[in-house]
């Protein structure tokens, strides 16, 4: 303990002063929408249900549940990977066949549940995290589950009846509401919300309503009956069958043209009339599930997938819906697609004015950090970076930029250590059997860990609700999907060395543990936050640092207090001058470690090592 008290003061730098003053709020008076009052305070986790943990092993996914999803082939041998195993490794049944890592890890399941998370609920608290995110739960033959079977049950695999639940589903009409039931996977889940709230946790899910899986319910009776079906206009159907040819010509769009996600259809007002009316049952089963009109026992929210590619007049409707159940329910969309490369348009504005979603996934100030925090040829100023925070500040109301989901890494990308390796790498960065070999999927030095840990200090005294996505706090490493998938690390398993390569190219054996040190870092951060709610609600306010281009010092304000920030990102020792109130003298102190630092004519001097710092009040 003493040990990691003396490199929390050296290896990392960050500078945050409470002082009791009167300071005007920063330039964020445009009007706010409504949002929950909730979501201004917590610390959000996301969890991918498949690679957390797996709790009971009994539900462990078999051959038959992988059918309809890619590569649609089961190989011969086909079994469970080992959670502990090295990630590049192939297994047995992945040699025979020359397809490689890339095609064959689509096929791995590793057998995480919900009585996993249950199991962890303690290690979250732990951890200091206030709600969870899930990825789909719904029920999929894929490891991810954004190819939903049906919305209205919790994957089979995910509880603790797989076969009991199908029995369940074979008694149903998947599209009449009357004759839904509950499944063990559902009720499993259902008593995780309960757990979860008992410790003052939310949750919310992921909604996938752009597109559905092969195998989706309504799109299997489409491609039995065709014509005849009665959810013929819930798809896009290019091409029906014609039963006087061998052929079966039946054609369909897919999202971004991938046949194993069929798009719903829409009209001007957005998703149509039958899958619409669906949702909206979707909507209150889970968010709502004694249908009491009491939403305690329900979800708090959801995450709507590429929620961008619906258009808005539905997800208007969607809100209505959702606060209509619970007028705290707090909606955050994955608006990222649309623009990306294009930074002068890409901005969520739209989405974010009271009448659609409640906040999204800020990728766009994620984008900004890695360049200040962790580029070498691409880098960006302190002064550059200010403007850049300033100018996101400003395209979203006050209340909003609050709420924002403030995340490094997620599902969708490299994570947050890799990144750091990878130094000049774009944002969403992609390692696949198409080719980024020079990608380094090594695991990080202290050199780069210590700067993950500047940029988390920097998640958590920054605006908006901080987003971790699992294992970060742990120590995982891996590149974009799939390799930010890996199971997650945990201090009772012994997992084996990382040694492979996706490429078979040369690499040094990792040692793979959980780390915590680390994991003891992000809770004392989280504490903080959760400590001070300047950090959670107050005002940003930059404060310009001359011929300093890596030191980064900023404000938090709510005109009682007023936290300064200072940040040095570079490798050498840095002393500087910082003005901290108008006039006066007084000691601030290091609420990490309780160094006093002396304030003199109203600025404080400190001397700031390679990411390094202190926490001063």
């Amino acid at each position: 303990m003493k040990h990691a008290q003396i490199r929390v003061m050296t290896a990392w730098s960050v500078t945050v002063f409470s002082l009791t003053a009167s300071f005007p709020l920063a330039a964020q008076e445009n009007a706010s929408p409504s949002v929950p009052e909730w979501s201004k305070h917590v610390v959000w986790y996301q969890i991918f249900p498949e690679r957390f943990r797996n709790g009971d092993p009994s539900n462990d996914p078999t051959p038959e549940d992988l059918s309809g999803s890619w590569p649609h082939v089961v190989p011969k041998g086909w079994q469970v990977s080992s959670w502990t195993g090295d990630w590049y490794e192939l297994q047995p049944w992945e040699r025979d066949d020359g397809k490689g890592f890339y095609v064959h890890v689509q096929n791995r399941r590793y057998g995480g549940d919900l009585q996993g998370v249950l199991d962890k609920l303690d290690y979250l608290q732990q951890l200091g995290v206030t709600a969870l995110y899930f990825n789909p739960l719904f029920e999929s033959p894929s490891l991810h589950k954004y190819d939903a079977t049906m919305y209205h049950h919790i994957d089979n695999n995910f509880g603790p009846d797989p076969v009991g639940d199908r029995a369940v589903w074979a008694m149903e009409q998947p599209g009449d509401p009357s004759t839904w039931q509950w499944t063990s996977a559902d009720r499993l889940f259902l008593r995780l919300v309960q757990e979860a709230h008992k410790r003052n946790m939310k949750i919310i899910l992921d909604g996938v309503f752009n597109h559905v899986g092969m195998t989706f319910w309504a799109f299997e009776d489409v491609k039995k009956h065709q014509q005849q079906s009665a959810y013929a206009d819930w798809f896009i159907i290019k091409r029906w069958d014609d039963p006087s040819t061998p052929e079966n010509e039946f054609e369909y769009q897919g999202w971004y043209g991938v046949r194993e996600l069929p798009e719903l259809r829409e009209d001007e007002n957005g998703i149509v009339t039958g899958p619409r009316e669906h949702i909206r049952a979707i909507v209150k089963r889970w968010m709502d599930p004694n249908g009491d009109g009491n939403p305690e026992d329900g979800i708090d929210g959801w995450r709507l997938d590429v929620a961008e590619m619906v258009n808005r007049t539905f997800w208007r409707e969607f809100r209505r819906w959702v606060r209509a159940v619970n007028p705290e329910a707090y909606l955050t969309g994955e608006v990222w697609w649309e623009d990306w490369n294009n930074e002068k348009m890409f901005n969520a504005a739209p989405w974010l004015q009271g009448d659609v979603f409640d906040a999204v996934m800020n990728y766009r100030w994620a984008r900004e950090c890695f360049r200040f925090f962790a580029a070498d040829r691409t880098r960006i100023s302190a002064p550059e970076f200010l403007r850049r925070l300033e100018s996101l500040l400003r395209d979203y109301p006050a209340d909003v930029n609050l709420v924002l989901q403030n995340l490094y890494d997620s599902h969708d990308t490299d994570r947050l250590a890799s990144h750091i390796v990878n130094t000049d790498a774009l944002y969403d960065k992609h390692v696949d059997a198409n080719g980024n070999r020079k990608y380094n999927v090594r695991k990080p030095t202290e050199r780069e860990r210590a700067a993950q840990k500047l940029m988390a200090l920097f998640q958590m005294v920054f605006v908006g609700a901080p987003m971790i996505y699992y294992g970060t706090e742990a120590g995982m490493w891996g590149g974009d999907d799939p390799d930010c998938r890996k199971p997650m690390l945990w201090p009772d398993m012994r997992f084996d060395d990382e040694k492979s390569h996706p490429f078979n190219l040369e690499r040094p054996a990792d040692v793979n543990r959980f780390d915590e040190e680390l994991f003891t870092w992000y809770s004392r951060l989280i504490k903080l936050r959760t400590s001070h709610p300047v950090l959670r609600t107050g005002a940003f306010e930059p404060i310009p640092l001359h011929h300093a281009p890596d030191i980064l010092a900023f404000a938090r304000t709510d005109g009682k207090e007023r936290y300064v920030a200072v940040l040095n990102r570079g490798w050498t020792q840095q002393r500087i001058t910082v003005p901290v109130t108008d006039g006066g003298n007084r000691t601030l102190t290091d609420v990490l470690t309780g160094q006093a630092h002396a304030v003199k004519s109203g600025s404080v001097t400190l001397t700031l090592e390679p990411q390094s710092g202190v926490v001063l009040r």
